[in-house]
């Protein structure tokens, strides 16, 4: 169906597109019954706003699925952009609406919109938000881990900057480089800046590199607070090297990259060591007696 203007008016000979309409105001507000008489009654399911933003994108960033699904079957386009470049995908993981997600994509949404200066990926969203579900979602849907924002860098970054570190250990083990940068900054540096040593640790286990340096000149440790647990960590970390336990499974799992879960759970390994592998929060300990 063709994306219309709500209304028109004209200012000298400069058309301008009308601002939200009814149709908008009810899949904003979740009412479906009213949503499902007025698109009965011929009214056009992508009509757009002044900032080229339909029902769909409403239903979706204040997660309505009911009324999603009905602008779905009226033929509301899944991937109109608004002036922003925001999807109704992009809207359903910035509000944590798994079911709206999952309804678009099944609706042939794209995971990987082209990225603008003023909109994030769908995956970065989710990672802003927090919501590992989504993230787990996206994931399996094929997001690209290494998508790059212009305000965040990597999806990985803006986990670490919000201490998501449950979002953190999925982008982890489905692949993301621990190491990305932006303006050299690492994934390390925001966890540093947060004061979050669970996040240190577990960008460490997976390679996370503590000397990289950013733009400044500053290592990790430089943002973490004198005396904090966290400039304890990063120092222990500086002075002491990596087992050889952790470097084989760090080279194993950068040598397999994005593949590494699927082809390490097909070999022919001992159960705990394909753990080990798959999974930086397996203690090592557990190796000792295989």
């Amino acid at each position: 169906m063709e994306v219309i203007s709500a209304r028109r008016s004209f200012i000298c000979d400069t058309g301008v597109w009308a601002d939200r309409t009814t149709l908008h105001e009810a899949a904003s507000h979740g009412r479906a019954l009213q949503l499902q008489q007025l698109v009965e009654s011929g009214v056009s399911v992508n009509t757009v706003t002044v900032d080229n933003i339909t029902p769909l994108h409403e239903a979706c960033i204040q997660a309505h699925p009911n009324c999603a699904r009905l602008l779905l079957e009226a033929g509301a386009q899944v991937d109109v952009r608004t002036i922003h470049g925001s999807t109704p995908l992009c809207n359903a993981c910035a509000s944590g609406s798994l079911e709206c997600a999952k309804l678009l994509l099944a609706y042939g949404a794209k995971v990987n919109p082209s990225l603008t200066a003023l909109t994030a990926s769908p995956l970065h969203e989710a990672c802003i938000r927090g919501d590992v579900d989504i993230v787990r979602l996206m994931i399996a849907n094929g997001a690209n881990l290494e998508a790059y924002d212009v305000h965040f860098g990597p999806p990985l970054h803006i986990a670490c900057a919000k201490g998501h570190v449950d979002c953190v250990r999925e982008l982890l083990n489905a692949g993301a480089n621990v190491n990305s940068v932006k303006f050299h900054e690492t994934a390390l540096h925001h966890a540093a800046r947060a004061e979050r040593t669970d996040l240190i640790e577990l960008l460490v286990e997976f390679g996370g590199n503590v000397y990289a340096s950013d733009n400044l000149g500053k290592r990790p440790l430089d943002y973490s607070a004198p005396g904090s647990p966290s400039e304890a960590r990063l120092e222990l970390y500086e002075g002491t090297p990596l087992g050889l336990q952790q470097l084989c499974r760090i080279c194993v799992r950068r040598m397999l990259g994005t593949a590494a879960q699927k082809v390490i759970g097909q070999l022919d390994i001992s159960h705990r060591i394909r753990s080990f592998l798959q999974h930086c929060d397996c203690p090592a300990s557990l190796l000792m007696d295989v």
